[in-house]
């Protein structure tokens, strides 16, 4: 990169359109211009110790690095149809910041944003944090490691997940994912991963009520299961849970090895049950 753009302020609407080959840095982009899509459409730009404050700065911008920069609430947007994009220890704020992007990495990242990351394919985060409602719907092709998240409604209709290390705390996780692998995590939140098919937890901690209900090809290996009643209604099931389960209702099918399980509900089933359940010395 021969060009440097530094220490300058940005309100106009498509002010560095198409740049390419250029590193920004201590750039702001705020002002009463109030102008949108900053760098739209640019090649191969490097962004340093920048900050946001204006709607749709990155669109279809390809092959970008953004590091040590904020993208504050008004920053609606921001990233959409980009790709090959890098973030390093940013904060990005506003509503729906990330959306249909391909070949996207972040890492030690700050999110505060409704709706981040919907419909992205090869994503990977890492190092993060995140407090997000509906936190990548319908994404393919993600890689997460050492997560900490807060929210609702995440992964959904989510395809090809590999998560590893992290903390998540959110309601309605992994409805409709498919082949979804979360490894040696915590994961907290009521009515965990209905509907999804593929779904493989190992060593991981699940706790919240009704979890892994209408699941098919589910395996859990070696997990642990707190505050967990009415657990696997009409899931086809592969488990293995250390100590108790509060209660299991009407698995479908498969094989439910536990410590222990305080209740086992066969009743008012609209299927057929043909689960297996070893308690104890069962096991």
């Amino acid at each position: 990169m021969n060009e440097k753009i530094i220490g300058q302020t940005f309100d106009q609407e498509r002010a560095l359109y198409n740049l390419k080959d250029t590193q920004v840095v201590d750039c702001i982009f705020a002002g009463p211009a109030d102008g949108e899509s900053a760098l739209k459409e640019s090649r191969d730009v490097a962004l340093k110790n920048c900050r946001f404050s204006l709607r749709y700065p990155l669109w279809h911008s390809k092959k970008f690095l953004m590091e040590d920069s904020s993208m504050d609430e008004l920053t609606r947007a921001a990233i959409w149809y980009a790709s090959d994009g890098t973030i390093k220890n940013s904060i990005l704020g506003g509503i729906k910041c990330l959306r249909e992007c391909d070949r996207m990495k972040l890492d030690g990242c700050t999110i505060h944003s409704p709706e981040f990351g919907w419909k992205c394919r090869d994503l990977e985060i890492k190092n993060s944090q995140v407090e997000s409602e509906y936190f990548l719907l319908e994404c393919k092709d993600v890689q997460i490691d050492h997560l900490k998240m807060k929210g609702k409604y995440s992964f959904q209709y989510i395809e090809n997940m590999k998560i590893d290390h992290s903390e998540l705390d959110t309601k309605d996780a992994f409805w409709h994912s498919k082949n979804v692998t979360v490894e040696n995590s915590v994961i907290k939140g009521e009515y965990l991963g209905w509907y999804s098919e593929g779904l493989t937890l190992i060593h991981c901690k699940i706790i919240g009520t009704q979890p892994l209900c209408y699941c098919k090809n589910l395996r859990l290996i070696d997990c642990t299961m707190e505050e967990t009643d009415l657990s696997f209604e009409y899931s086809e099931v592969d488990a293995k849970v250390k100590g108790n389960i509060l209660s299991v209702k009407n698995p479908k099918s498969g094989k439910i090895v536990a410590d222990s399980i305080g209740e086992i509900v066969r009743e008012d089933s609209i299927m057929q049950s043909t689960c297996e359940i070893c308690v104890g010395e069962e096991r």
